[in-house]
């Protein structure tokens, strides 16, 4: 399971508030909402951004999390000091092969067992979330293009029904 960091996610910074978590978390919805991104497909981005504020937004995941996330911020400069040393090797001794393949192999290991469950369950949490929004969307379509359906036949009825009268008053008028 990849390490996710959910303050990159929601542009904010690790000792933010519980309110300003609350607040990142409205901003970044609102910014890759579907309706707002209309030839873009925004899923993915939402179910980071809901899975980052139900991790965030608890208490004790976010206990948990932290905890994590400095283990994982350990990892990685650890592991991108071996690259850039790797790397280098490979300059001065040339019959040294950089190997690509290697270096992107090192995976994070999380430690928190609980907290990877709780990181699972958030994000099936947030794909059925992205998955309701976007029907929620779709039915909201539908009822707009029926309703815009229906009242453009009202509007038709009214305005044949007025030219039909127009035309009977002329000809009344007018014989």
């Amino acid at each position: 399971m990849e390490f996710n960091d959910y303050y990159k996610i929601l542009e904010i910074q690790q000792t933010a508030s519980f309110e300003e978590i609350k607040i990142a978390f409205k901003k970044q919805a609102v910014k890759w909402h579907p309706d707002r991104n209309l030839e873009t497909d925004t899923t993915q981005k939402m179910q980071e951004i809901n899975e980052a504020y139900l991790i965030l937004k608890d208490k004790e995941a976010r206990e948990r999390y932290d905890r994590e996330y400095l283990r994982y911020k350990e990892f990685t400069a650890r592991h991108q000091q071996s690259y850039r040393e790797e790397k280098n090797r490979t300059y001065e001794e040339p019959n040294n092969k950089y190997n690509h393949e290697k270096a992107e192999r090192a995976t994070y290991e999380f430690d928190d067992e609980i907290l990877k469950k709780w990181i699972r369950n958030a994000r099936s949490q947030a794909i059925d979330l992205a998955k309701q929004t976007i029907l929620e969307i779709g039915e909201l379509s539908v009822n707009a293009t029926k309703a815009a359906g229906s009242k453009m036949l009202e509007l038709f009825i009214g305005y044949a029904v007025a030219g039909i009268l127009i035309l009977l008053i002329f000809k009344a008028c007018s014989g």
